[in-house]
C-alpha cells in the first residue's frame, strides 16, 4: 500500500540519509513490508537486523563452545569470546574506567546495584519522578536499611525536572553518608533527554550517581569518559533487537568495592568452605555474574555493536530525531472541524534533546479523551504495533493525568490490592496513554501510514459525537 501524503517535501524533512536508510530497511528488515507491519514500538524492543542473525549463526556453526568455568579448549573459546565482547562494550561506551558486569537485562543490573549498595539509616536515595519501575524499586532496599527516598518534581508543562527542587534535595542529604542519585538519560515514556551535567553536580556534593541508559543508548552516543556516572545500566536488545535476555551493569572501578554483595553463587567466588562458613568473592566483574553466563548468546552483543558502528551512532541519532519530529508535527496538524486538536502530545516541543519516542492521547470533537484501549484495538486490527498503558513509569502517568498525593492516599487507605481499572473507577480519571517510537527500520511511509490511521480515528470520533454516543 502507498500511505505517502507529501512525499517530496516530507523526504527533505526526514534528512539527506533517507536513501541509505530505505536501503537498510529493505536489506535488514524485509518482513516489515512483506507482512505489511507498521512497527512503532522500538523503545519497547528494537527489531533484529537480518545480517546480525546470519553472522551470529555462522559463528555458532564454526565454533564448539563450552561452559566458561573451566580451562578446557571449548571453555577457553567461550571465555575468549566473552572477553572480546566485554572489550567491545568498553570501547563502544569509552568506558576504560569501568568494570562490565553481564546481567539478564537492565532490570537485573539495577537489582544488583540496589541490593549491593551500602544504604543505611543516614542514606538518602534521590530519583526523578520520571523513572522506570526498575529504578523506583531500589527504594525498597533503601527503606529496608532505614534510609529515606525523595523524588525530584517534574515541571508539568514540559515534564523536565525542576532544577531548584533537585538542588534543594541534593543539598539536603547527610554529608558523608552513602547517598545515591538515580535518573534516566532519556525518559522511556516521553523521549526527553535529561541533562547529563547533573552527574558531575551530584558527585561534587558527595552523592553517587546511577544513570539508567537503557532508553538512551539505542540512538544516542554515551561517552563515559566525558560523563562519568558511578553506575550505568544497559539492555542490549533495546539497541539492536537480538539477543534478548542480556544487559550489563557498568561500574566505575573506583566505586566497585563500595558495593557489598549480600550473597554468593556459582561462578562468583574464588573459594568457598563448607567445613567453615568462609567464602572469598571473585575480584572482578565475575563477583556479580551469578551462575553460568549465556556464553552462546553473549558474542552476538559484539556483533550487534559492530552493526551499530558500521552505520554510525551519530547518523542514527540524526535520523531518529528527523523521524520523530516529523511524526510529532504531522499529528499536531490534525484538528476537528471546530478547531480542537485530535491529539495531545505530552512534554516539550524542543527536539534538540529528545529521543525517538513520544506519548499522546486522542480526543474527540468535544474535547473528551478517547480511551487508549480503543485506539490500541483499532491499531491491532491494522497490524500497527504501538505501546499503551503507563510504560512501567507511574510518575509520568500521575503527572499527565493530574493524580494527587491525597487521591492516591485515599485510594490505598481502603485497599490492600490495586488494579488500574479499579484506580480509574475510584478516581474518575483516565490513566495511561499511547507511546509511539521510531528506529532503524522506520521509514517515511510508516509515519504517513500512522497519520492516515489517525485521520480515520478522527472521522470515527466525529461520527460518534454526531450520534450522541
Amino acid at each position: 500500500m502507498d500511505y505517502s501524503i507529501t512525499e517530496s517535501k516530507a523526504t527533505e524533512q526526514i534528512g539527506e540519509d533517507n536513501s541509505f536508510f530505505e536501503a537498510l530497511r529493505d536489506r535488514e528488515y524485509p518482513l516489515l513490508d512483506q507482512q505489511d507491519h507498521l512497527y512503532l514500538d522500538y523503545t519497547g524492543g528494537n527489531l533484529c537486523p537480518r545480517s546480525l542473525l546470519d553472522t551470529h549463526f555462522t559463528m555458532l556453526r564454526e565454533h564448539i563452545l563450552g561452559n566458561p568455568h573451566s580451562t578446557n579448549p571449548t571453555s577457553l573459546k567461550s571465555t575468549e569470546l566473552i572477553e572480546e565482547t566485554k572489550a567491545a562494550i568498553i570501547e563502544f561506551f569509552n568506558a576504560q574506567d569501568y568494570h562490565c558486569v553481564f546481567t539478564a537485562n537492565a532490570s537485573g543490573a539495577l537489582k544488583i546495584l540496589g541490593e549491593s549498595y551500602p544504604f543505611d539509616s543516614e542514606s538518602t536515595f534521590i530519583l526523578l519522578s520520571d523513572n522506570h519501575n526498575s529504578v523506583n524499586g531500589i527504594r525498597e532496599f533503601c527503606k529496608n536499611k532505614g534510609g529515606r527516598t525523595q523524588y525530584v518534581k517534574l515541571q508539568v508543562e514540559d515534564l523536565q525536572l525542576d532544577r531548584n527542587n533537585l538542588i534543594e534535595l541534593i543539598d539536603g542529604v547527610t554529608a558523608g553518608a552513602n547517598n545515591l542519585f538515580a535518573f534516566p538519560a532519556q525518559s522511556n515514556v516521553t523521549g526527553m533527554q535529561h541533562d547529563l551535567s547533573w552527574i558531575e553536580y551530584a558527585q561534587s556534593k558527595g552523592l553517587d550517581v546511577l544513570l539508567d541508559a537503557a532508553a538512551f543508548v539505542p540512538t544516542s552516543r554515551l561517552d563515559l569518559e566525558k560523563y562519568k556516572p558511578d553506575y550505568v545500566c544497559v539492555s542490549f536488545y533495546k539497541m539492536f533487537g537480538y539477543p534478548t535476555g542480556i544487559g550489563c551493569l557498568l561500574v566505575k572501578k573506583t566505586k566497585f568495592n563500595k558495593l557489598r554483595k549480600p550473597w554468593f553463587a556459582g561462578g562468583t567466588v574464588s573459594y568457598v568452605s563448607v567445613v567453615s562458613p568462609i567464602e572469598v568473592l571473585s575480584e572482578g566483574a565475575e563477583r556479580y555474574e551469578d551462575g553460568t553466563l549465556n556464553y552462546e548468546m553473549i558474542p552476538a552483543i559484539k556483533l550487534g555493536l559492530d552493526y551499530i558502528n558500521e552505520i554510525g551512532i551519530d547518523r542514527i541519532n540524526r535520523r531518529v530525531k528527523h523521524l520523530i519530529k516529523y511524526l510529532h508535527d504531522e499529528l499536531l496538524k490534525l484538528k476537528h472541524k471546530n478547531g480542537l486538536p485530535l491529539v495531545r502530545i505530552f512534554g516539550t516541543e524542543d527536539f534538540s534533546a529528545h529521543g525517538g519516542n513520544i506519548i499522546l492521547n486522542f480526543f474527540d470533537a468535544e474535547g473528551k479523551m478517547i480511551p487508549y484501549t480503543l485506539i490500541e484495538s483499532r491499531a491491532n486490527e491494522q497490524l500497527i504495533s504501538l505501546r499503551t498503558g503507563c510504560f512501567c513509569n507511574p510518575g509520568i502517568d500521575e503527572i499527565n493525568n493530574c493524580i494527587t498525593n491525597n487521591e492516591m492516599n485515599d485510594y490505598f487507605s481502603s485497599r490492600r490490592n490495586a488494579s488500574y481499572r479499579d484506580i480509574m473507577d475510584f478516581l474518575g480519571k483516565m490513566r495511561g496513554a499511547l507511546r509511539l517510537s521510531v528506529g532503524l527500520g522506520t521509514n517515511l511511509a510508516d509515519l504517513d501510514r500512522f497519520v492516515a490511521f489517525a485521520r480515520e480515528v478522527k472521522k470515527e470520533s466525529r461520527v460518534r459525537v454526531e450520534a450522541g454516543e
